[in-house]
């Protein structure tokens, strides 16, 4: 199976699969009490289509992020299973509408660090909607932006749209208050000290030294500036 650890933008694992759902120790459910939807299966696609006609016409909130997490895996199963938005809204019987199905089928693509959040209710499902809308890294800028900086669904709509507009991710969040990269960490006090002895003996600030240690523990995956 592909490495869903690895720092990729987008979703590595199976179309439908539910990853994060079916993990016990996020969202309470077994992979056996997590609904799957199979692409490549009729039946599974045609379960699909009801499971995102009743999601586009359900009143849940950002509070049921496990509901929100299923109807999200079914629009993006139910698309793959008829090759087309345009077909996937027709099998919903007009419940749902193109960019309905679009939107949320995003969101079941972002990479799993990202569905963590979402399940976990650390992003909420709205924002996790704008967040799907970038690609690359802005992606994570602006997702862990949100954890970070305790941005509003409001806000990640506008940032998104500036970074739609051609507005480069780091500018947006800074015109937003949000100092990209910055991080408010609480380390055990022995590796507080040596954190600071290493950087004074090395004449560099903390978070440089922070970089390079996460450079070494993850040198595959993981490509640090902070010598610059």
């Amino acid at each position: 199976m592909p490495d869903e650890d690895a720092p990729r933008a987008d979703r590595q694992s199976p179309v439908g699969k539910p990853v994060i759902r079916g993990d016990p120790d996020v969202t309470g459910q077994t992979p056996e009490e997590a609904v799957q939807f199979d692409p490549d299966d009729p039946e599974s696609v045609a379960l699909a289509a009801e499971t995102v006609a009743r999601f586009a016409t359900s009143s849940v909130g950002d509070d049921d992020h496990v509901y929100v997490l299923r109807g999200a895996a079914a629009c993006a199963a139910l698309v793959r299973g008829v090759g087309s938005y345009k077909i996937a809204a027709e099998r919903t019987d007009g419940a749902a509408s193109v960019s309905f199905i679009r939107k949320w089928a995003r969101v079941h693509d972002l990479p799993r660090s990202v569905r963590l959040h979402v399940a976990r209710g650390d992003i909420a499902p709205t924002a996790a909607k704008h967040v799907a809308r970038l690609a690359g890294e802005a992606r994570f800028h602006l997702a862990w932006a949100i954890l970070d900086a305790d941005l509003t669904v409001r806000d990640v709509r506008t940032i998104a749209s500036s970074v739609d507009d051609d507005t480069p991710i780091e500018d947006a969040l800074r015109a937003h208050g949000v100092t990209p990269g910055h991080l408010d960490v609480t380390i055990p006090p022995a590796a507080y000290c040596e954190l600071r002895r290493q950087a004074a003996l090395e004449s560099r600030p903390p978070g440089s030294v922070l970089a390079d240690a996460l450079a070494a523990y993850a040198p595959d995956r993981y490509e640090t500036d902070a010598r610059r």
